[in-house]
């Protein structure tokens, strides 16, 4: 591989995230990826319209996604520790089974043994 192709970088795409129910436009930027746009801004994601977005292997730490459209979205190996998914749509988004503990403390879900 010569030092030219080694060197070049993704074009950048101009990026929106809007609110799923107002269309107010919550996040703008330009990046390589939605997932660069999403990790940058993952404090401000509350009721964005993120349908079928692929986030596989993305930081999502801590993550605002409180009523986010995330129907169909691929969250396979995604870091959801502490993301707040309460009331967010999750029909038929994927993950891995080893994610399912995370999963379940995201969308504030008390788990108890039965006594």
């Amino acid at each position: 591989m010569n030092s030219k192709n080694k060197n070049q970088t993704m074009a950048k795409t101009k990026f929106q995230i809007k609110n799923r129910y107002t269309g107010e436009i919550i996040v703008e930027m330009e990046a390589e990826t939605l997932r660069e746009v999403i990790e940058k801004n993952k404090i401000n994601l509350r009721e964005a319209d993120l349908w079928g977005a692929d986030f596989r292997g993305a930081n999502l730490w801590g993550a605002n996604l409180r009523g986010a459209d995330l129907r169909g979205a691929d969250l396979r190996e995604a870091d959801l520790r502490e993301a707040d998914l309460r009331e967010a749509d999750l029909w038929e988004a994927k993950i891995k089974i080893t994610q399912k503990e995370d999963l379940i403390k995201s969308l504030g879900i008390i788990v108890e043994n039965e006594k």
